[in-house]
C-alpha cells in the first residue's frame, strides 16, 4: 500500500486532492501539507526513518503554484534525498510539464483533477514501488492519440500531427492548430507510427512525410520545411530520408 503526502497551499484542492486519494484502494495514508515548508518537515522525518520505516513516505503529490518554496523547489530539493519518494505533480498549468520531467516527475495531472486520471497517476507509482502488476497501457483508437489539456482527455488523430519533438520520456505533438505534451517517449510513437508514413530525421524529431514541404541543402547540412517550420536532419538519417521521399514522389 503507498504512503501519500498531498501538498497545496489551496484548502479545498488540498481536500479534494486528499479525498480522492483515500478513496483508491491502492493509498494506504494519505496526508496533506499546505506549503513546502511543512512537507518537507514531514518529508524530513520520513527520511530519518528510512524506507520501511513507520513515517516513510512512497510519493509526493505537489502542487506547483505556491508562496514560497514552490513545487519545482520542492521537487529539487527531494531529488538531493538518498531515495527520493516519487513526485506527481498536480497543477492547473500545462507549462511546466517539461521542467517537471527534468526533475524525474512520474506523472504530470492538471487540474481539475478527474478521478480516472489520477489513478492512473497512482497506479504509475504502485508499479515502481512494486505494489502492483505490470499492465501495459493501449491506445484505444490507432487512428488517435489521447492528449490532457486543461483537465479534458482529448482525442487528437494521428494524420493531423506534423511532426513530434523529443523531450525524454515525453513527446511534444505539433498539428496545425497547437501543440500538446504526452508522456510518451519518441521512441515508442517511432516504432508505432512507421507504417504510418512517419519517419525519423533527428535523435529529436519524428516527422510525417506527408507533411513534408521541402528538402532543403546547404554546405553540407540537411533540414526540412515541414508546415512552414524549418526542421535539421541529422546525418545518419539524410540519406534514407532521401530515398524515402523519392520513392514518395515516383510512387
Amino acid at each position: 500500500m503507498l504512503r501519500a503526502l498531498a501538498v497545496d497551499d489551496e484548502q479545498p484542492s488540498l481536500e479534494e486532492l486528499l479525498y480522492l486519494l483515500n478513496a483508491d484502494p491502492r493509498i494506504g495514508s494519505a496526508e496533506g501539507a499546505s506549503d513546502a515548508t511543512e512537507a518537507l518537515r514531514r518529508l524530513n522525518r520520513a527520511l530519518e526513518s528510512g524506507p520501511g520505516g513507520p513515517e516513510a513516505i512512497d510519493v509526493v503529490f505537489l502542487d506547483i503554484h505556491m508562496p514560497g518554496l514552490d513545487g519545482l523547489d520542492l521537487a529539487r530539493l527531494l531529488g538531493g534525498f538518498a531515495r527520493p519518494p516519487l513526485v506527481v505533480f498536480v497543477t492547473a498549468h500545462e507549462g511546466f510539464a517539461v521542467q517537471a520531467f527534468d526533475l524525474k516527475a512520474l506523472d504530470y495531472v492538471l487540474k481539475p483533477v478527474r478521478r480516472e486520471r489520477l489513478a492512473e497517476a497512482v497506479r504509475r507509482a504502485a508499479q515502481l514501488r512494486g505494489t502492483a502488476p505490470l499492465i501495459p497501457v493501449h491506445e484505444p483508437d490507432p487512428d488517435h492519440i489521447s492528449v490532457e489539456l486543461g483537465g479534458v482527455t482529448r482525442f487528437v488523430a494521428v494524420e493531423d500531427i506534423t511532426h513530434a519533438e523529443a523531450h525524454g520520456d515525453y513527446a511534444r505533438l505539433h498539428t496545425a492548430q497547437g501543440s500538446h505534451l504526452v508522456r510518451i517517449p519518441l521512441s515508442t510513437l517511432e516504432e508505432r507510427w512507421r507504417s504510418r508514413g512517419f519517419v525519423r530525421i533527428h535523435r529529436r524529431h519524428l516527422v510525417a512525410l506527408r507533411h513534408i514541404g521541402e528538402l532543403r541543402l546547404d554546405a553540407g547540412t540537411v533540414s526540412v520545411l515541414v508546415d512552414s517550420v524549418e526542421l535539421q536532419v541529422s546525418r545518419r538519417h539524410a540519406r534514407q530520408l532521401r530515398d524515402l521521399l523519392l520513392r514518395r514522389t515516383t510512387s
